[in-house]
Order: structure tokens, then C-alpha cells, then sequence
């Protein structure tokens, strides 16, 4: 972060709290000081996404696969631009090994799908009293790939994969994760800029936010909050998780009643995009005056964080980082491994276009760190019946190690720098 962005988002943290009458959102807070930090931010261009569908294009060689079949999703943006919806009308593309890729849609859809491909495609319609799979089977006779290995997104419904099984009979269906996780697992410089964006939006927000969190509101009061800063920072918001006191121990959420009260955990976990990649960090504070034993918790799960980006490694497996945190953990006194009180959940996620993608910081994942990819460090601490602290923000790998998209916060006191 340069000093001019850290400086313009410290002072943030002055502006005048809402008046009174605003504590339970009875009012529009007052957003004029924010304004979209998001300017010249550049979206993902036309030679990124031909890079990615040429990489897409050499990890089907390697792995001997004929074509990709991907439904809408962040998947098909990613190779494609194309931001639609699923129904029970299918809308896919068809990467093939070679050559330009199919988008078959509906033929009355076609106008709008076109309205966000963003790259040279063939495009096919089908009628209402006809399949769509045959419009996909027939071009993979065309391409003469109708005997090579047809690879699934793992996210596509089970009716299109039938589908093209019945369309093409004797087709070899196998998983596409070597090529579309081979390819999304690792982000490239205009990627990693978006979600530092992003990134930055969430942090601005927070600090404007933390200050307006006053006694009596609930965690819809101080959600609000957040979201209407983050929009007029200029990201979408996403989510906004506010969990207080003994909800805090439920890593996401509780039903039960929560006001606000003097000496009360907050723990706040919250994201937005920024052109379609997202952003996802927590903040834990004490509302007025904390204990010993909140601080005690604070510290330790700090230290946590700090466990966790050590252990990613180049090289390393991912679920490695994970074990050294486990591992400090149990020397603190908690667990053992997922065990309550202590860390009930994985380390950390992957992170993009979508909040959690493949691959883990969890115990067993073999996968090998590599410069790009993107992972939420987020070793919470759960304390049933009293509280959970949880710490989070993001980092990806470079050449030389880990590199955060935002800092942690250096103590409790200060839980947004």
C-alpha cells in the first residue's frame, strides 16, 4: 500500500459519527466524506483472457483432453466474459483443444448473452423443442473430438453431463479440474490488482465503520453500515457477517438475539468485489473496555495469523499451513485438531472470483504452494458459551513467499490500524 492510500484511509477514521437518532438505522448515514476509490482501476481485457484460454488450451494437450464443457458460473467468466444465470435452459461453452470456443445458448437469449462475450466465439441457438446437447455433440463431431475425453467443470449439473452422454454415446467424460483449477489457481498481475482493490475497499469501509459501532445496535445496524460504505467506495458489496458476544463463537452466526453491549466481543468478517473478484477480511474488537482473557485470545490468534504466513512455502503442501498453526495451538492449550475450544474450521480458503476456490489451507491438502495463488489466513479461536476472536486477511504467493493484500491489525486497541 503506498503512503498516500494509507494516509487518505486513515483519516477516515475522523469523520463525525452519525447522529444519535441513527444508532438502530433509523437514519441514512451520512456518506459524503467516502467517495469510489476504484477510479482507473482496469477490468480483466481481451489479451488476458485470450492468455487464459490458450493456457487452457495447452493443459488439455498435456493432459489429453478434447474439449471443456463449462456451465455459467465464474468459470465461464473467467474464459469467456459471459455473465448469465442457470436454468433449467442450459446456456454452456465448449472449450475445444483447438480453435475458437462454442457458446450454446437459447436462441431468444442470444442477444443478451452476447452482450458480455468477451471473446471471438462461435455461437450457437437451440429452439424450446430442442436439445441443446446435440448442438454440443455436433460440434465436437465437427472439431472431430467426439472420441476424445470431454472434460466437466466441476461445478456443471448432472442433467448436462447426461445429457451429452445420451448426445454422444460412448463419449469419455472425465473431470476438468487439471485444466480450469490449473488455470484459475493461479492469478496473474491484472487479477491480483483487482482483488487489491477490492481489498482496499473493505479496509476504508471498516475503518469508517468501526467508529459508528456504538451500544444497543445490532449486527443488521453495523452490517448496513459497512455495506453502504463499501458501495460508495466503489465495491459491490458481498457479505457482511457481525456476530456479538457468545455468537462470536460461532464461526458464522447465531440466530439468537445480539445487541451491542460495554466489554462485548464484535467480530466482523466481511467482502466485495471489484469487477468480479472479491475480497474477504475479518476484524475482532471489544466494544468499551476489553478483559484479560479477550486480549489473552487476541494475541494468541494474531500470532496465529503470523504462524500461518511463515509456513506458506513455495513448494510447500497446503495443508501444511495448516498444521503449523494446529501444531501452536495445542502448545497454547487447545484442540487437539479441530477440537472445541480452538480452530474449527481450515486455515484459510482459496480466493478470486469466487469467496472460496480450490485449494485449502486444511489438513491433508497435498497441493503445492506456487507463486499466484490467493488464500485467505483466518485462525479464529472459539470459545463456546463465550466468545471467538477470528482474524482474517488475505495473501498470495510470489516468487519469494507470501504477500498480504491487507496488514493484520497490531493489537486489540487498534483493530484497524
Amino acid at each position: 500500500m503506498s503512503m498516500t492510500r494509507r494516509t487518505a484511509l486513515a483519516g477516515l477514521a475522523a469523520i463525525p459519527l452519525l447522529a444519535r437518532s441513527a444508532v438502530v438505522g433509523a437514519a441514512e448515514p451520512d456518506l459524503s466524506a467516502l467517495s469510489d476509490i476504484t477510479h482507473g482501476v482496469a477490468p480483466i481485457g481481451a489479451a488476458e483472457r485470450a492468455a487464459r484460454i490458450a493456457r487452457a488450451q495447452a493443459l488439455m494437450k498435456a493432459q489429453g483432453i478434447g474439449a471443456v464443457l463449462i456451465e455459467p458460473g465464474s468459470s465461464l467468466i473467467y474464459f469467456t466474459g459471459v455473465t448469465w444465470h442457470r436454468s433449467e435452459r442450459l446456456t454452456a461453452a465448449v472449450l475445444p483443444v483447438e480453435g475458437t470456443p462454442l457458446i450454446v445458448t437459447p436462441f431468444f437469449e442470444e442477444p443478451s448473452v452476447r452482450q458480455t462475450l468477451g471473446v471471438p466465439a462461435e455461437v450457437r441457438v437451440w429452439q424450446e423443442d430442442e436439445d441443446p446437447l446435440a448442438l454440443v455433440a455436433g460440434f465436437l463431431k465437427e472439431r472431430k473430438l467426439a472420441t476424445r475425453p470431454v472434460g466437466i467443470e466441476e461445478t456443471v449439473r448432472y442433467f448436462a453431463v447426461n445429457g451429452l452422454a445420451r448426445a454422444l454415446p460412448g463419449a469419455r467424460i472425465v473431470s476438468a479440474n487439471p485444466v480450469v483449477r490449473g488455470c484459475r489457481m493461479i492469478k496473474t498481475a491484472p487479477e491480483i490488482a483487482l482483488m487489491q482493490a477490492a481489498t482496499d475497499v473493505t479496509i476504508a469501509a471498516y475503518r469508517w465503520t468501526w467508529p459508528r459501532v456504538e451500544k444497543g445496535m445490532s449486527p443488521r445496524d453495523i452490517g448496513a453500515l459497512m455495506d453502504a460504505a463499501t458501495a460508495r467506495l466503489g465495491g459491490i458489496p458481498e457479505f457482511s457477517l457481525v456476530l456479538v458476544g457468545p455468537a462470536a463463537a460461532l464461526p458464522h452466526g447465531s440466530r439468537e438475539p445480539q445487541r451491542v453491549a460495554e466489554g462485548q466481543i464484535v467480530l466482523m468478517d466481511c467482502g466485495c468485489t471489484v469487477q468480479g473478484y472479491q475480497s474477504d477480511v475479518s476484524r475482532t474488537f471489544v466494544h468499551g473496555t476489553a478483559n484479560a482473557e479477550q486480549r489473552k485470545v487476541w494475541d494468541q490468534v494474531a500470532r496465529g495469523q503470523q504462524v500461518a504466513l511463515a509456513a506458506a512455502k513455495v513448494g510447500a503442501p497446503a495443508g501444511s499451513v495448516d498444521d503449523a498453526v494446529r501444531h501452536y495451538y495445542v502448545s497454547q492449550g487447545y484442540g487437539p485438531g479441530y477440537k472445541l475450544p480452538g480452530l474449527s474450521h481450515r486455515t484459510g480458503h482459496g480466493i478470486g472470483l469466487d469467496g472460496h476456490e480450490p485449494v485449502n489451507l486444511v489438513h491433508g491438502e497435498t497441493t503445492p504452494l506456487a507463486p499466484g495463488m490467493c488464500f485467505s489466513n483466518e485462525p479464529g479461536l472459539y470459545l463456546p458459551g463465550k466468545f471467538g476472536v477470528r482474524l482474517e486477511d488475505c495473501f498470495h504467493m510470489t516468487d519469494s513467499g507470501p504477500r498480504w493484500f491487507s496488514e493484520p491489525p497490531a493489537s486489540l486497541d487498534a483493530p484497524f490500524g
